[in-house]
């Protein structure tokens, strides 16, 4: 009787290690630069709270309190008081 020819090749497996830090540094490098542009951005004082807006507006003390009479009688006359 014949014997088979059953020659297998051996199952090798290989495992990559390297590459690991690159994701730490890409991570490091992003943060850096997202410092960078908001500190650039600010014009290098990012707590400064100068950019606050004040409007006043002239005359119009007139037409509050003309507003605010008006609101009190419709409020007069929807309750009939």
């Amino acid at each position: 009787m014949a014997t088979p020819d059953n020659q297998q090749t051996p199952n090798t497996t290989i495992n990559k290690t390297s590459g690991t830090g690159t994701g730490i540094v890409i991570g490091v490098l992003v943060v850096i630069v997202i410092g960078f542009g908001f500190f650039f951005f600010s014009n290098g004082n990012p707590m400064d709270d100068s950019n606050d807006v004040n409007v006043t507006i002239e005359g119009a003390g007139d037409a509050v309190q003309g507003a605010a009479e008006a609101v009190e009688g419709a409020a007069e006359s929807a309750t009939g008081n």
